[in-house]
């Protein structure tokens, strides 16, 4: 619902970033509120979900502060993608912000010091970033470069990420280095090559997930002479929360129950190398919306420490694993797409309740060590499209129906005319009735095609005068909860849900998603969004509000340029953003309908503006037909070969074969997505 402001909070003076519609008469704008960029702040929650880095200004265009707040400088998104146009990018375009991925670690790193201080900690924390969020390369060598203040490290939980990782991390001397985390299911050469890392001065911590890994593990470690750092991932009792939360608990795929650990142990000690066993690792699942979640979790994961350090082991690291939340929605509640907490009260509970486990247990404190992801990568990215058109209900041809037409059709009409705040209800069931009826009598051939597309006509414009009354009612029948989405226009947008948000599709993760641009001016429409492939799946209907989660989103008209002579009316750019979509977005979308991976730009801020720091090119349609095992040059010769047999049938012209070559060549080499030029 939009809280429009009231007349009387206006000045006699107009402000500056208030757009006044021309076709509105005196009358009406004395009693409508205009709008101002503050409704379309309050609307899209911007506030929310966006502090520190999004914002709005004067000119009604979204602006991005990559330094978080008041520090550094501003840039207008609207005019960004403006000049990378001009720059031949084109649309759809990911725009990564190093700068915003800096901020997080920075801030991270600052909340845990505040706690270690506040508490009297005397461990340390020290961060790790897991690759599986993002593995882009040039997002990682920037969280690297960023996060070297911080011994910022990262953790793997493959063999293709290990790769990475090693090959990324500098390296350093004995005790001051980042530290690498190897998760997940491992062979003998993951194992090898972990451990030979060490000899380049990385610091691999094997984390022991299967039990039969420990033993090969022991095994390799033998046979190279290198003593090994491992940990246990334990199967915490504690529930996690949201589509995440069978991360725990007897059910999960990975990590060790407490027999288990203990076995681990009791091998460890047996083979005399007890003192192998450094860390423990815990995770309950990622976007953990509720704080107590988090906190009966570490309250389980310290005693286990504790324990394990009073058995003989030489524990050093309590590794606490993902989870903190992003607020999509910025509803600030327990709602799977926010969280009820912030990242100091985060901070604050693990250090709290590990120094309380430490001390009863009178044990060294360990070094903190989180795996913060979606929290960390989320905010840095960006993604911007354009909308190529629209759909919408019938519109109805007000004249009234001529005394000649069927009384179902005149009946109809008078109904229309009568729908009021009091009756609305009343009405919307007759109009249902109607059209039904009016269904029926074209069936049995007492009504011509016109005759019932008027109906279908009336029908929607129906609906449409009883959404406009019920928009603004506090309470809405059951009966018409469903109307608002059913009149939403369809908004096409040239981008592949499939490709770049597949957590949109497959899980309904919701994004925040709005204009760029034009947020001084009323978004009088409501609609959905549609995007190009040919999948009945490929839309948005869900949307983050404040309440609950709403089915329309709401857009502004789309705007036409004046035609210039004996030249075709185009439409004005119409810009969205999806915004937060930094965190596993990019790597697991997919090749549906041949849709490639999307132009990507990094922005590095400067003292005093911004500059391109890479252009990284999405797919051309010869790329993604290479991953299909088509190789363009072939496909061309083919259809030249056709052209030519097609030319000496007489069945098409030279010109027309050199046309039809020439754009199947351009089409191989272009982008994937659509070009409105």
């Amino acid at each position: 619902m939009v809280n429009s402001k009231s007349q009387s909070n206006f000045q006699s003076q107009q402000p500056q970033n208030v757009v006044v519609p021309s076709s509105l008469t005196k009358e009406q704008l004395d009693s409508k509120p205009l709008w101002t960029i503050e409704d379309s702040e309050k609307l899209y929650n911007i506030h929310g979900w966006g502090e520190p880095y999004f914002s709005i200004n004067a000119a009604g265009n979204i602006t991005v502060s990559p330094q978080g707040g008041s520090r550094g400088v501003s840039l207008d998104l609207y005019e960004l993608i403006e000049s990378l146009k001009k720059r031949n990018i084109g649309l759809p375009i990911l725009i990564r912000f190093p700068d915003i991925l800096a901020d997080r670690m920075e801030r991270l790193s600052a909340c845990m010091d505040r706690a270690i201080s506040r508490y009297k900690y005397p461990g340390k924390y020290q961060g790790v970033f897991p690759i599986k969020c993002n593995q882009n390369r040039h997002l990682v060598e920037a969280l690297l470069r960023h996060g070297k203040p911080y011994q910022f490290g990262l953790e793997a939980g493959s063999k293709p990420e290990l790769i990475i990782a090693l090959a990324s991390l500098e390296q350093s001397a004995a005790g001051s280095q980042a530290l690498l985390m190897c998760n997940g299911y491992k062979d003998r050469e993951y194992i090898e090559t972990a451990l030979l890392a060490t000899k380049l001065g990385q610091k691999p911590i094997i984390i022991i997930e299967q039990p039969q890994e420990l033993d090969l593990a022991l095994e390799i470690s033998r046979q190279l002479d290198i003593k090994p750092i491992l940990g246990v991932r334990a199967k915490l009792d504690t529930k996690g929360s949201g589509r995440w939360g069978n991360s725990t608990g007897d059910g999960a795929k990975f990590g060790l129950t407490i027999a288990e650990i203990l076995q681990v142990v009791r091998k460890l000690e047996a083979a005399e190398m007890l003192d192998c066993l450094q860390l423990l690792h815990f995770h309950i699942g990622s976007q953990i919306s509720a704080i107590g979640v988090i906190k009966d979790a570490i309250r389980e994961a310290s005693q286990i420490y504790v324990q394990l350090a009073k058995l003989g082991t030489n524990m050093q690291y309590l590794d606490v694993g993902g989870g903190l939340a992003v607020d999509y929605d910025g509803s600030k509640t327990n709602f799977h797409a926010s969280k009820n907490y912030n990242m100091q009260n985060y901070a604050n509970d693990i250090v709290a309740q590990v120094k309380e486990a430490c001390d009863q247990g009178k044990i060294a404190a360990p070094t903190l060590v989180t795996e913060s992801g979606r929290a960390i990568a989320s905010h840095q990215s960006v993604l911007i499209f354009d909308v190529l058109g629209t759909s919408s209900v019938p519109s109805l041809d007000m004249r009234s129906p001529d005394a000649d037409q069927p009384l179902i059709i005149r009946n109809f009409w008078e109904t229309y005319q009568s729908i009021n705040e009091s009756n609305y209800q009343e009405i919307y069931n007759d109009a249902i009735q109607f059209k039904q009826e009016a269904l029926s009598l074209f069936n049995f051939g007492y009504l011509s095609l016109e005759d019932r597309a008027k109906t279908e006509e009336l029908y929607w414009a129906c609906c449409r005068k009883i959404a406009e009354i019920i928009r603004d009612c506090d309470y809405v029948p059951d009966d018409l909860e469903d109307l608002e989405p059913t009149m939403a226009s369809t908004y096409y947008i040239n981008l592949s849900i499939f490709q770049s948000v597949p957590d949109a599709w497959a899980i309904d993760q919701l994004f925040p998603i709005m204009p760029i641009h034009r947020l001084n001016e009323e978004p009088t429409e409501r609609g959905i969004l549609a995007d190009i492939t040919c999948d009945s799946d490929g839309k948005i209907d869900q949307f983050i509000d404040l309440k609950d989660v709403k089915n329309v989103l709401e857009l502004h008209q789309l705007k036409h340029s004046k035609p210039e002579t004996n030249s075709l009316r185009t439409q004005s750019p119409y810009y969205l953003g999806m915004f937060l979509v930094g965190a596993y977005q990019e790597v697991m979308g997919n090749l549906h309908n041949l849709f490639g991976d999307t132009n990507v730009v990094h922005i590095q801020m400067t003292p005093k503006d911004y500059q391109i720091e890479c252009v990284v090119k999405g797919d051309t349609i010869k790329e993604v037909l290479s991953y299909v095992q088509y190789d363009g040059e072939d496909l061309l010769e083919t259809m030249r070969r056709r052209t030519e047999i097609a030319l000496r049938e007489k069945r098409i012209t030279l010109e027309e074969a050199q046309r039809l070559l020439q754009n199947y060549a351009n089409s191989l080499d272009s982008y994937t997505y659509l070009s409105k030029d």
